[in-house]
Order: C-alpha cells, then sequence, then structure tokens
C-alpha cells in the first residue's frame, strides 16, 4: 500500500444509482488522463466489476506466498473483486464483521503495485463496511453518486454527512441519469427531477463533477463489459466522465492527505 498515492472511495446512499458504473469509468477516465489506475470492489454482497469489465466466470487472482493477492489487470486497471473469488451465484451471507475482515483482506493484501490512485467501488449505504474502510485506508476523499430523483438525494444527503463524520473530504457529486435522451428521435427528458444534483452539491459546498445523462450507449457498454470510455472514448458520454475525473482531480488537489480517521459519533 506504500506505492499507492491516494484512495478515493465511489459512494452512494443507496444502490441502482449506477454507483459501480461511474467507478469503473472513473477508472478509464482517470487512465486517460495519463495516471496509474487501481480498482477495487468492495461491494462484498453485490460485486459487479468483474462483469462490467468483461472478466471471465472463473477467473482467479493469482497468489504470491499464499498470502497476497496479484491484481488483475484490465485494460491497464489494476483490479481486485469479491467476483473474482466466488461464482456469480455465491450469495456472501455474511455478517458485518466478516465483511468487513474480507474488504480489509483485499485492500491490504493486494500487490497493487506503484498506483497514482486507487479508486473503491463501495456498497451502497453507510453500514459497517463504510466505516471499516474509512478506518483501515487513508481515505483522501470520497465521491458520491446519486440520482436526481429526491429519494435518492436523501440517501445521498446521508452518505455525505458519514463522511463528514468520519474526516474523509466530499470530493464532489457525480449526477447519473440526470436527462433521458431518446436513442431514435434524440428527444430529451428529465424523467428523475431537474437539477436535484446541482442544488445538494450547493446547498453542501462541494463541487458538482458531473452529470451523466441515461443512454443507452452507457448500459449496453456495462452490459457488455467494455466501459464507454474504454470503448469509445472520443463519445459524448465519456468526454463527459473524462471532464468528470479531471473535475475530482482538481477537488483532490485541494485537500491534505489524511491520518485514518477515528470514527465518533454523538448523541444529537
Amino acid at each position: 500500500m506504500e506505492q499507492v498515492g491516494a484512495i478515493v472511495a465511489v459512494a452512494s446512499g443507496k444502490g441502482g444509482v449506477g454507483k459501480s458504473t461511474t467507478a469503473v469509468n472513473l477508472a478509464f477516465a482517470l487512465q486517460h488522463l495519463g495516471l496509474r489506475v487501481g480498482l477495487l470492489d468492495a461491494d462484498i454482497y453485490g460485486p459487479s466489476v468483474a462483469m462490467m469489465l468483461g472478466v471471465s466466470e472463473g477467473t482467479k487472482p493469482k497468489t504470491h506466498e499464499r498470502q497476497y493477492f496479484y491484481p488483475i489487470e484490465v485494460g491497464g486497471i489494476k483490479t481486485m473483486s469479491m467476483g473474482y473469488l466466488v461464482t456469480e451465484r455465491t450469495p456472501m451471507v455474511w455478517r458485518g464483521p466478516m465483511a468487513g475482515g474480507a474488504l480489509t483482506q483485499m485492500l491490504e493484501q493486494t500487490l497493487w503495485g506503484e498506483l497514482d490512485i486507487l479508486l473503491v467501488d463501495m456498497p451502497p449505504g453507510t453500514g459497517d463496511i463504510q466505516l471499516t474502510l474509512s478506518q483501515k485506508a487513508k481515505l483522501a476523499g470520497a465521491v458520491i453518486v446519486t440520482t436526481p430523483q429526491d429519494i435518492a438525494l436523501l440517501d445521498a444527503k446521508k452518505a455525505i454527512e458519514m463522511f463528514n463524520k468520519v474526516a474523509v473530504p466530499v470530493l464532489g457529486l457525480v449526477e447519473n441519469m440526470s436527462i433521458h435522451i431518446c436513442s431514435v428521435c434524440g428527444h430529451q427528458e428529465p424523467i428523475f427531477g431537474h437539477l436535484g444534483g446541482a442544488k445538494m452539491a450547493e446547498d453542501y459546498n462541494v463541487p458538482l463533477l458531473g452529470s451523466l445523462p441515461l443512454t443507452l450507449a452507457i448500459r449496453e457498454s456495462g452490459d457488455q463489459g467494455l466501459p464507454v470510455v474504454m470503448s469509445h472514448p472520443n463519445s459524448k458520454e465519456s468526454v463527459l466522465y473524462i471532464e468528470a475525473a479531471d473535475a475530482m482531480l482538481r477537488a483532490l488537489n485541494k485537500t491534505e492527505t489524511p491520518s485514518a480517521p477515528t470514527v465518533q459519533f454523538s448523541d444529537e
């Protein structure tokens, strides 16, 4: 871990907002900007990075001295996921401490090598795994993913408040599904609401890193295991991800690398 420059969490308050899609495409966007990038799939209960990267089921990471993992490299991105260690049909019926232990092992016992940045695709919510990572890893910051929908924004606020409590800087928001663009006629419609992410970013005084439309290209590329930034780097969608990654780096450069925080909650 000494060779890893900055560790950044990609988090959300609820599932289904496109967090993993964002994490994968941000990884390739950062690589596009010239960085050496790693991606840890910390969603122990629902790992999806392997599928989104097109890694064949049954692919296992090689080990060193029966203690360390070599990351699986996809398109120049070094990755590790619970999805590499179990089958697609294996449910992770683990309580919080066991899941947190598995995450710590993947984080600390993967031979990442020299990285400028390690993105961590967090599980949704604000539970044990998020707190474990905040305590075990020296997080340089967190990116919060949401949609404009009121219920998603409500949970995104909880995610921001959690990172504030554990002294992890929130680098900004990424708003997915900001607008639906018809693939046939190009008609645009804000079916999940309008400007919700921008308003929340303003309320919390954090940058809105990017607003991504709900398009067929983003969905299909993820399902095919070819993230849009990797497969179509010059597309409109890829440009938006690259701009979001650049904005994230600017926010990261304004923060100081923290020491591992102590989690303290008041009774308020």
